[in-house]
């Protein structure tokens, strides 16, 4: 193949992570239109959410989160899958059909360049903008040193 495991890893994380109105808007741009059918249409349901104390104790369950999942088969019997957090299961098979293009040698660089640069660097901005948010009320504690304990 012409990508490896951490490659397709990254693209789906990026798909995963990206707003779906702009996912949309994007795919809308390109004009996309490759037949498929739903091998597992999409749907709806929980996972649990396992944490560590401190990041290395025992494993405790810190929740449910809503997941949403979809699979794909293209006409030249190209696998795509999908899991998204939340309900938009129009998301998770969009989401899917562009991972089974992305697996296409003739789409593969195209969508690289159009689709998953652009939603990885919308993706950063929107990051970006809620850590500046977020850094306007920080708060930086430190001691003063009275002069009189010296």
């Amino acid at each position: 193949m012409h990508f490896d495991t951490a490659t397709r890893q990254h693209w789906m994380r990026v798909l995963a992570h990206s707003d779906p109105g702009a996912l949309q808007a994007r795919v809308s741009a390109l004009a996309l239109t490759p037949t498929y059918e739903l091998i597992r249409a999409p749907e709806s349901g929980l996972v649990q959410i396992q944490a560590r104390m401190g990041g290395t104790g025992e494993r405790f369950f810190a929740g449910d989160a809503t997941l949403t999942r979809a699979v794909v088969r293209l006409s030249s019997g190209t696998l795509g899958y999908s899991y998204q957090l939340g309900r938009n299961k129009h998301h998770a098979e969009q989401c899917a059909v562009i991972d089974a293009l992305l697996q296409e040698q003739p789409y593969f660089q195209s969508l690289m360049e159009t689709l998953i640069t652009p939603l990885e660097a919308d993706r950063a901005a929107r990051l970006a903008a809620r850590q500046a948010e977020v850094n306007t009320s920080r708060v930086d504690f430190f001691t003063l040193v009275r002069g009189d304990n010296a």
